[in-house]
């Protein structure tokens, strides 16, 4: 696919995103492509970690959940400023999910999952537990709403849709530019082969490090939006289940592709919206899918559709040498 093919897509996406209010005027339908753009960022930030570096964290769940109980917490208890919370809340994570990784990263491999799997469940237990500070079970209320911006009303569902879809966007041409950099090279040096990455002189540690933290930020910063847009939060947002939500939209989308994070949630999201009268046995339906994507196509929706631009891009580059030949 040409650089001009790729621009035309993305031009055309951000305009049906615009649009969309208008195109599907429903409450409802705004509602849940908002909280789409939500775990859209949560998931390139755990691309970030999984797909492009090549460890697999299983506690990003609990990482989200810490900066939306940041969020909560110094808004509702500590009398911050919406603005000054906001700000602080991802960088709150990032700084717990620094002291965690410098123990988790000395990990390897299906170690590291396992790990970041129990910290993710600790992190669940003090939210759970910890009641002067989190709410425990009964939850946190009261988390303010986006304040206006200027003459702006973010109160209302379709403005609020606005301010979410810029933060997708701000937080996608990020992890781009971090990709396409060379730290992003070095990333993805260390997910091909650490040992060769490490022979290069590249300090895999240091590397590995800054991926998780990038990860944790991205997941924070998820959290914060996801507190200030639903305004109660309850520990069952740090549990197993929303991490291996997050995986399964992924994976389906594409683990280490670009793309993947959007296709995964908005498919996944949206066929969920569509199974709800199967209520609990949802999972009928994306168990087997989730399998035949696994074995069929490794890479998700947008590597199987990488692979068949490469075979396509392949039969035209043979066709031309075959008929030289024949000549």
């Amino acid at each position: 696919m040409s650089i001009l093919n790729k621009r035309m897509i993305i031009i055309i996406l951000i305009l049906l995103a615009v649009l969309f209010p208008f195109i599907v005027p429903n409450q409802y339908y705004i509602y849940i492509m908002s909280l789409s753009f939500i775990w859209i960022i949560a998931v390139y930030g755990l691309n970030l970690v999984a797909g492009f570096t090549g460890y697999l964290s299983l506690a990003h769940a609990g990482f989200f959940a810490i900066g939306a109980y940041a969020m909560g917490i110094l808004t509702t208890k500590a009398g911050m400023g919406f603005w000054l919370a906001f700000i602080l809340s991802p960088i709150i994570t990032m700084a717990i999910g620094l002291l965690i990784g410098i123990f988790a990263l000395r990990t390897k491999e299906h170690f590291f999952a396992i790990y970041t799997l129990c910290v993710g469940y600790i992190i669940y237990l003090l939210i759970d537990k910890w009641e002067s500070l989190t709410g425990g079970v009964r939850g946190l209320i009261g988390i303010p709403p986006i304040p206006n911006i200027g003459p702006i009303e973010l109160s209302n569902p379709v403005n609020r849709y606005y301010f979410l879809f810029i933060m997708l966007l701000l937080s996608i041409f990020i992890i781009y530019r971090i990709v396409n950099s060379l730290v992003g090279r070095t990333f993805i040096a260390i997910r091909n082969s650490e040992d060769l990455a490490l022979s290069l002189g590249i300090s895999t540690t240091a590397n590995k490090l800054l991926s998780f933290v990038l990860s944790t930020f991205f997941a924070g910063l998820a959290g914060a939006l996801y507190a200030i847009f639903i305004r109660f939060l309850g520990p069952e947002i740090s549990s197993t289940i929303i991490m291996f939500d997050m995986l399964t939209y992924l994976i389906v989308g594409g683990i280490g592709t670009f793309a993947g994070p959007i296709i995964g949630t908005l498919l996944i999201v949206w066929t969920s919206q569509s199974l709800q009268f199967l209520e609990d046995y949802r999972m009928f339906v994306f168990g087997p899918l989730l399998t035949l994507i696994i074995i069929f196509s490794p890479n998700g929706i947008t590597g199987f559709f990488k692979h068949l631009t490469v075979k396509r891009k392949m039969r035209k580059v043979s066709i031309p040498i075959e008929t030289k030949k024949e000549a």
